[in-house]
């Protein structure tokens, strides 16, 4: 979702900007043909109003698209969340079991559930109010402690017995 946000934050903010542009194109124009500018420098100006316009269209159709599509995602996502909820639960539990036998610490277990989660050492380090390096050093205690390579081993470690053999998914 971050990305999603970021891209959100960045259309509108490219809106606004062709939007003042416009603006300022507009009434340049407008002084322009007051003050007797050619047809020619004029009608230059109204092509760069015009593009600016357009810009404006085609970043806010963007937007509304992005907007849209993040909407059907969450509905996407909720409804997934409903029908799993159990298995949810039941795996939650699992993990938080896994990482008792790891002897992780509190925080080490927060760390390494955001790291399945996918989330950045920065993410975390944001979320958790701490130092990137803290969370860097978190997270090679609890690759440590789980006799794991790094991320990629950690997620595997439990997505692994969850998703079935490509084999079995060819014959049917």
């Amino acid at each position: 979702m971050p990305d999603d946000i970021q891209e959100h934050r960045s259309a509108r903010v490219a809106t606004a900007l062709f939007a003042v542009i416009a603006l300022l194109i507009m009434s340049d124009l407008i002084v322009d043909y007051h003050a007797g500018a050619s047809r020619p420098h004029l009608a230059v100006e109204l092509v760069v109003l015009l593009v600016a316009a357009g810009g404006i269209t085609f970043l806010w159709r963007q937007f509304e698209q992005v907007r849209t599509d993040l909407a059907e995602a969450r509905i996407e996502a909720e409804r997934w969340r409903k029908e799993n909820h159990e298995l949810i639960q039941g795996l939650g539990a699992a993990i938080a079991r896994q990482f008792t036998c790891w002897q992780l610490t509190r925080a080490e277990a927060e760390v390494a559930l955001l790291l399945l989660k996918g989330l950045s050492h920065k993410e975390i380090a944001n979320i958790r109010q701490t130092s990137e390096r803290t969370i860097r050093e978190q997270a090679r205690a609890v690759y440590r402690k789980a006799g794991l390579s790094g991320r990629s081993s950690l997620s595997a470690f439990f997505l692994e017995d969850l998703l079935l053999p490509q084999s079995k998914h060819v014959g049917k």
